[in-house]
């Protein structure tokens, strides 16, 4: 990682006149997290973050597509792969109206999707052709294109009437999970960002409805066993709670749609046990059912995703202010813990400045503003040593490398709009 993000850190810190300072002990923290003793502040106003995002998406671009984006395997996804730098894009086109970044972000998508392997059976937003179909569909209207956007969203409709998303266990399922990374609840997300930017009904509800049936109806299947809990999910064997496998994810994407009675005390029920089987000493989640590892604080397992699905329900319930409040206490487990070394939207910083954001939007209390700067100033210090990575293939992609800092530092410019990238709408 080259030295521009922390030279750039310092140049703001001591021009800057107006900075949200931290307190001592919050100070003391980051200095023992290994953040920069010489840096004057902590941390950095949201505008400071423009000039590193935009120059942090042009080394995104150039070292995914650029050097190598046309060049032997492609990976056409948005997790690790080449969409996720469209995706980039599409935010920085969105934050500073550059049409250059919306060109290059429906170029990426039309190199994706002409690649062979794009027909991989997975349907999901994150790891298959729901994101191309998706963004492509989205930089088409952008562009105005209606030709390109008719055929996206043509192939992303021909993609819903496979016939195993609206199957459930007592059909045999034939073999699709329910799990956000791969299965039936990435699908239906990758349907509800359609719909975000191209219109209600764009994909018809008709068509989504028996997929959130299906996806009930496994999770009751798998819960079988236990009483206490209405909903379980297994992915390669294991109840996982967290967004991409587990019991997050599904249950947020579920928050999304018009659900019974019975589905919604189901969907209460289930996050009600999750609650109340939270570690006592620090209110962090499990990363799946029944380990007692109490170690991981992110996204992808633990606390960070957690608060995010709870902030949600909490949107879906204003009646229940259990929901509030344990997203709060997540939220508050993120902060004590959640510096974590790595950068990436999955398993770093990134991802848990984002249930910062979505406290914000909840609360309107400044607090959790005060936060996410703290951690995406932090970025800029775990990026100076490379350990922000996730490792040398993914190291710039959206959930396991710097892409995903990039996208938060153009969140910040305005928090109130602010999404996690592939999981909140």
């Amino acid at each position: 990682m080259s030295s521009w993000v922390v030279e750039y850190a310092s140049e703001e810190s001591n021009n800057s006149n107006s900075r949200v300072r931290v307190d001592v002990d919050e100070r003391r923290e980051f200095l023992e997290a290994g953040c920069d003793p010489t840096a004057s502040d902590l941390p950095l106003p949201a505008d400071a973050f423009l000039r590193p995002a935009i120059s942090l998406k042009d080394q995104v671009v150039e070292m995914t597509w650029r050097r190598g984006g046309t060049e032997g395997s492609l990976d056409p996804t948005v997790y690790t792969g080449l969409v996720g730098t469209a995706l980039l894009c599409l935010r920085s086109y969105e934050a500073t109206g550059d049409r250059r970044d919306l060109q290059l972000s429906a170029e990426i998508v039309d190199t994706c999707a002409a690649a062979a392997h794009i027909s991989n059976r997975h349907v999901t937003f994150l790891c298959g052709r729901g994101g191309v179909y998706a963004l492509g569909a989205i930089t088409a209207k952008y562009t105005g294109d209606e030709t390109k956007r008719s055929f996206y969203l043509n192939c992303f409709l021909e993609m819903a009437q496979e016939k195993a998303l609206p199957v459930g266990p007592e059909e045999g399922g034939f073999g699709m999970s329910y799990d956000l990374l791969y299965g039936r609840a990435g699908f239906l997300w990758g349907a509800l960002l359609v719909n975000k930017y191209l219109g209600d009904e764009t994909i018809p509800t008709d068509v989504l409805m028996p997929v959130v049936g299906a996806v009930l109806a496994g999770g009751r299947a798998g819960a079988s066993h236990n009483t206490a809990c209405p909903l379980m999910y297994r992915w390669h064997g294991t109840g996982y709670w967290g967004a991409p496998h587990g019991l997050a994810g599904i249950l947020h994407v579920l928050l999304h749609f018009p659900l019974s009675e019975d589905d919604t005390k189901d969907v209460k029920a289930t996050l009600r046990y999750m609650m109340s089987n939270r570690f006592p000493h620090s209110g962090n989640y499990p990363m799946s059912e029944g380990n007692p590892r109490d170690k991981l604080v992110q996204w992808s397992h633990g606390a960070g995703g957690i608060a995010i699905t709870l902030c949600k329900a909490s949107e879906a319930f204003p009646n229940d202010r259990e929901f509030r409040d344990a997203a709060i206490e997540a939220g508050e487990v993120v902060w004590k813990s959640g510096l974590v070394k790595k950068a990436g939207l999955a398993d770093g910083v990134a991802g848990n400045a984002y249930a910062f954001l979505s406290l914000l939007r909840l609360t309107g209390e400044s607090v959790y503003e005060e936060r996410v700067k703290a951690f995406a100033s932090y970025l800029y210090h775990i990026a100076r040593t490379g350990e922000g990575s996730g490792g040398a293939e993914h190291a710039y992609s959206l959930f396991q490398g710097l892409a995903g800092a990039a996208c938060l530092w153009f969140d910040l410019l305005e928090p109130q709009n602010s999404r996690f990238p592939g999981y909140e709408i």
